[in-house]
């Protein structure tokens, strides 16, 4: 308890957190699904990649302490709180993950340039990148200056090809030529003008800006986009249409490099994708940096931004600084925009901050009133054995408070309104095993025993009763865990958790207590007010020994038997 106490105090979080239900806020119940012949998609690995991506676009939104986890095979729960959009949140969780490789035209640091100074300095200055290298390892790559920006984005944008792709014709690192104030390149249309005034306005330091960056744009625009560098640090992407789609990925996933000994994540393309990936891997190896990247863009942010070394077909690897997860989280992404797994909505649940108020409110009403009958029956039937009780019951409530405190940053536990109906039925359960103790003691003293043997006689065939007892219940608790999903589970979780306390408090409280307590005198001699008062339980008289009397030296004959 001590210990216990003591970490919840040292953590900071010294009340449970609260659940949709119960604190206010939106709770959407997303079921996968899959396409015919596609059923393998919905696995635990896509799963978790699909928690992953719907915790970044839950994050876009601007909010705090929201949730998202999977529940059973293919249900994903995702619990915003008060304050959010409900129906932007709706529309951002519910839609299926679009990946496109896009290639780079142009990065810049994620906060908005300052105006144009005078100023001698023209040269990009290079520093780490997030992306890494297509076939070898990653280098560092230049990113484009306030001073040289504007030219290398008009220098992008200005020469379409014969598809129609803007075909970059300059790299963001070139040198300009000295002047004293590099003015950006008039725009030819409206378009690429508002392009080139929204790259550089554009805040990745601002999650909401970095959320509507690609917005409303479709996969043959050219877009800007926020990710982040190898150390971390968000910047902001130029990036040209779409030339490669997440389905023409065939396969991805983590390995190990057999002659580095690097983690690397290896793709394999359709027969589609191969021929698309050819084509524009052949055009970026003849770019300079930053122009030979490819952003991986997952729901408008930039992944990873490989650079390429050689044209490639069907298959590719990916190296750079990954450890064995962040190849694996890279893996994950492209195969699960490879595959046809999309969600349906099954339940949009929202609650208002008054109305969780008041349930709550009523569910500490309901257990208070539970708790004062069981102490008002344990007081009239068993006196003085009800203090013993009382005790029990609130190192019980201290110990569940304590963990569904620490449960909350621990594993995001959140106490709803099922949780609380399930702390108001331990009460009766953890009222029921002392009351099987209670009964096993007052057996043995009915027998004639005294209060100190009948205390340790009655703990053995009391100890199994509990266990039996407590064992079915925290069986139905798992099972309904188990085969639930939603808030049911909450219940489930509570109830089990209690069980398991029950078992701990009887234990290592009630029964060191109770043996203590034997021993004083008001209890060891029956006193009326004890609750074990023999004649009150109509106990029968002690029981008299007897023996038999050893005969003397050469007489002959029985021996009668004598009281002991």
């Amino acid at each position: 308890m001590v210990a216990l106490t003591g970490g919840m105090f040292w953590s900071g979080h010294t009340t449970p957190r609260l659940g949709i239900d119960l604190a206010g806020g939106t709770s959407i119940t997303l079921k996968a699904k899959a396409e015919p012949g596609q059923e393998s998609a919905v696995n635990e690995t896509n799963m978790n990649t699909a928690v992953g991506i719907i915790e970044r676009r839950v994050n876009g939104l601007g909010v705090s302490e929201a949730e998202v986890q999977t529940q059973g095979r293919e249900n994903i729960i995702v619990n915003i709180p008060k304050g959010t959009n409900e129906k932007q949140a709706r529309e951002q969780v519910g839609t299926t993950a679009q990946l496109y490789f896009r290639p780079v035209l142009t990065v810049a640091a994620a906060a908005p340039e300052a105006a144009p100074t005078a100023t001698p300095s023209g040269s990009a200055t290079p520093k780490p990148s997030a992306s890494a290298s297509v076939g070898e390892k990653k280098s560092a790559t230049p990113t484009a200056t306030a001073s040289t920006q504007g030219r290398a984005l008009s220098e992008a944008l200005k020469a379409p090809n014969a598809t129609g792709t803007p075909t970059p014709t300059g790299s963001a690192s070139a040198t300009p030529k000295a002047s004293a104030t590099p003015q950006p390149t008039p725009s030819a249309d409206a378009a690429t003008a508002a392009l080139q005034q929204k790259f550089t306005t554009l805040n990745c330091l601002d999650p909401k800006q970095r959320t509507a960056a690609a917005a409303g744009t479709k996969p043959g625009d050219s877009i800007v986009a926020c990710g982040k560098n190898a150390i971390g640090q968000w910047e902001k992407y130029l990036l040209g249409p779409a030339e490669v789609e997440g389905r023409d990925v065939d396969d991805a996933k983590a390995a190990i490099d057999q002659q580095s000994g690097q983690w690397i994540v290896d793709m394999t393309f359709t027969d589609a994708g191969s021929k698309k990936f050819q084509s524009i891997t052949s055009k970026l190896s003849q770019q300079a940096e930053p122009q030979n990247q490819f952003a991986i863009v997952l729901d408008g942010e930039v992944v990873s931004a490989p650079r390429v070394q050689t044209t490639l077909s069907a298959n590719a690897q990916i190296s750079g600084s990954f450890n064995q997860q962040s190849a694996q989280d890279l893996g994950n992404i492209l195969a699960y925009g490879a595959l046809p797994l999309s969600f349906d909505t099954q339940s949009v649940d929202t609650v208002t901050a008054a109305l969780g108020g008041e349930q709550l409110e009523a569910g500490l009403i309901a257990g208070a009133i539970g708790l004062a009958l069981v102490i008002l029956y344990l007081v009239v039937y068993y006196r003085g054995l009800s203090f013993i009780a009382i005790l029990s019951l609130g190192v019980s409530a201290l110990l569940t408070y304590v963990i569904m405190s620490l449960l909350g940053p621990a594993i995001g536990f959140a106490l709803n309104l099922p949780a609380v109906c399930g702390a108001i039925v331990a009460i009766g359960i953890t009222a029921d095993s002392f009351i099987v103790y209670f009964e096993r003691i007052r057996d043995e003293l009915r027998e004639g025993r005294t209060l100190r043997p009948a205390v340790e006689r009655a703990w053995p065939r009391a100890r199994r009763t509990i266990l039996v007892s407590d064992f079915v219940s925290f069986l139905a608790a798992a099972v309904l865990f188990i085969v639930t999903v939603g808030k049911v589970q909450g219940f489930a979780f509570t109830l089990g958790l209690t069980t398991l306390l029950d078992i701990v408090v009887v234990f290592l409280f009630t029964k060191p207590l109770m043996t203590l307590l034997a021993r004083t005198k008001f209890f060891g001699d029956g006193h009326p007010w004890s609750g074990l008062d023999p004649k009150r339980l109509g106990a029968k008289p002690p029981l008299r020994r007897t023996r038999r009397n050893a005969p003397a030296a050469g007489a002959a004959g029985t021996v009668e038997p004598k009281e002991a």
